[in-house]
Parts: structure tokens; C-alpha cells; sequence
């Protein structure tokens, strides 16, 4: 099955501080807070969710399309992407801006503060996915993370347009987009993505119930952090996979998507839900055991041996 993963492209710069940020935060002063961290650590990492996602898929031996927009500054990261084994011909160029920066400080406690500034990813609604996937010869699915809002939606209307399976992620995004745009990012997906809190707040932004948004995707996929997953469908009972446990914790960006990588990896190869869970997860604690959302090395072989010589 092939792959067009579309969504941010971005640079990761990764600090850590040393104490818990919600000690810093007074309940009596969060009408006007000013605050800054003295960091102990600074790493620099490519990320970006859609090239995390596809350099995972590239580990487990598959081909991912990646599409999205970057700055000229995006030459040896992407020749990095493609000695992996991701397909980065269809990254759009700009001339005039830079790749996206994501800035994130973590505590002792994994709570994060970020910002992400989105510099060429703002000319992702350019892009034509229809006329992409006519010069690759067709893609079987696509995976719409997190972009400019403009570039998700159009994706997600040429799938519809050409009859092309599609799983809608919108993650981040679901802060800045109305209740509208989300119901139309959602309905239709094979698959739809989020986190707990996220799961909350789709309900909340869509007005639907989760009865509604189940009569809408085939299978929604709503990750727990260490609690695993969990896995609704509108006609089968809701089943909760268990994480499975990292030999270390170093870094929790990426692990989302690790997660997806691992899932999409085993999906293409017509996997039921939980085994695409299990081995989603098994990716997941590769990545938290390293600092950097793309740092982590995957084997199917390896990733058998953390899920018990279960297929992955």
C-alpha cells in the first residue's frame, strides 16, 4: 500500500528545565504572566509532524510520499529524509521563507510549554494533492496531519473529490480551527486521530456527540499516553490497547508521532486495529526512550521482540 503523508515540516529545538513548570505558574497572577526558564539543555532536531511520521513509516521499511512546504534552508534535511527512504519529490519549495521551527521546553515532570512558528508551512495551501498524486502513479491512502489550516482542508476535499481513503489528524490544529472546518476535516476518514484532551475538545468544537462523530469515520483512535490507547467503532465494542512500556523516558515530543507510524506501518499491511495499536505503541516507547522526535532506529524485527514475537 502506498503512503502520501502530508502535514508540518519542521526544525525542533528541544530545551529542558531542571524544575516543574506549574510551580512557576501563581494562581493569583495568570490574568498577566511573565515568565522565563534558565534551560540546562538545547537540542536541535528535525521534526515536524508529517516528516516524523514518514521517516518512522521509512524505518519500517516502507516508501512514504511526504507532502508539505518548506524553506530553501530545507537542503540537508531533506537529503537526510531521503537516505532514509522517504519520498521528499513532492516538498514544496519556498523562496521566501524559512522551514518551520517548533521551540519547546519540557520539565522534570514532562509537562511542556511550546511555540511553533509555521514560516514556509504557510504555502502549503498551494499545493495540489490531486495533480501530486497523478505524477506518483496514485496513492492507496493519505494521512492529513497537522499544517496550514487552508492546506488541510484542500487535501482533505481532493481525497473526497478522487474517491481517496483518508485519515484525518488534525492535532495541534484543533485549537485554531472552527467547528465547521473540523466537521469537515472529519467526516469521511477511514480513521480519525487524537489524544485524550483532544478527543474532548472535538466534541466540544463540532457539537457532535461521540455517537455522531463514530457514525462519521470507520475507526477513531484516541491515544492515553501511558494508559495506550483506545479504538471506537460505531458497530463494534470500544477496545483499550495497553502501552507498551519504554525501557527509559528521555523526551515525549514525537511520541504521538511514533505512534501513528507504527499504526499506519501495520495498517498497510491489513492488520486489525489492536495489532496496529500494539505495534503503534511498541514505536512510541522507541521514541520516548530517545531525545528527538526522529532519532529512534525501528526494525520489524525489533519491534516484534518488544510486542513478545508479535507481528509487526
Amino acid at each position: 500500500m502506498s503512503i502520501a503523508i502530508t502535514g508540518s515540516i519542521a526544525t525542533d529545538h528541544l530545551m529542558t528545565f531542571p524544575g516543574r513548570i506549574a510551580d512557576q505558574l501563581l494562581a493569583d497572577r495568570l490574568d498577566h504572566v511573565s515568565l522565563s526558564f534558565l534551560v540546562d539543555t538545547l537540542e536541535i532536531r528535525d521534526g515536524g509532524v508529517a516528516a516524523n511520521i514518514a521517516q518512522g513509516l521509512a524505518g519500517l521499511g516502507h516508501r512514504p510520499l511526504l507532502v508539505g512546504a518548506v524553506g530553501a534552508d530545507f537542503h540537508a534535511y531533506g537529503q537526510r529524509l531521503a537516505e532514509r527512504g522517504v519520498d521528499v519529490s513532492a516538498v514544496h519549495i519556498s523562496t521566501t521563507r524559512h522551514t518551520a521551527r517548533f521551540l519547546c521546553t519540557t520539565d522534570q515532570d514532562g509537562d511542556q510549554i511550546a511555540s511553533f512558528y509555521p514560516g514556509a508551512m504557510t504555502e502549503a495551501s498551494a499545493i495540489d494533492l490531486a495533480d501530486i498524486l497523478h505524477r506518483h502513479g496514485g496513492i492507496d491512502l493519505v494521512h492529513i496531519g497537522a499544517d496550514d489550516p487552508a492546506a488541510m482542508l484542500r487535501h482533505t476535499r481532493a481525497c473526497r473529490a478522487h474517491g481517496l481513503r483518508f485519515i484525518a489528524d488534525p492535532s495541534q490544529q484543533l485549537a485554531r480551527l472552527d467547528g465547521e472546518e473540523i466537521r469537515e476535516l472529519v467526516d469521511g476518514a477511514d480513521h480519525l486521530f487524537t489524544n485524550e484532551y483532544e478527543h474532548g475538545l472535538l466534541l466540544a468544537k463540532t457539537g457532535w456527540t461521540q455517537a455522531e462523530v463514530l457514525m462519521r469515520v470507520g475507526t477513531w483512535v484516541t491515544t492515553l499516553g501511558e494508559k495506550g490507547s483506545r479504538i471506537e467503532r460505531a458497530t463494534d465494542p470500544t477496545l483499550d490497547v495497553p502501552a507498551v512500556p519504554a525501557a527509559t523516558v528521555a523526551d515525549p515530543t514525537g511520541v504521538g508521532d511514533a505512534f501513528r507510524a507504527g499504526y499506519l506501518a501495520s495498517l498497510t499491511t491489513s492488520q486489525d486495529a489492536v495489532t496496529c495499536a500494539r505495534v503503534g505503541s511498541a514505536l512510541a516507547a522507541l521514541a520516548l526512550s530517545s531525545v528527538g522526535t526522529q532519532t529512534y532506529t525501528a526494525s520489524p524485527s525489533h519491534l516484534g521482540d518488544l510486542l513478545g514475537g508479535e507481528p509487526a
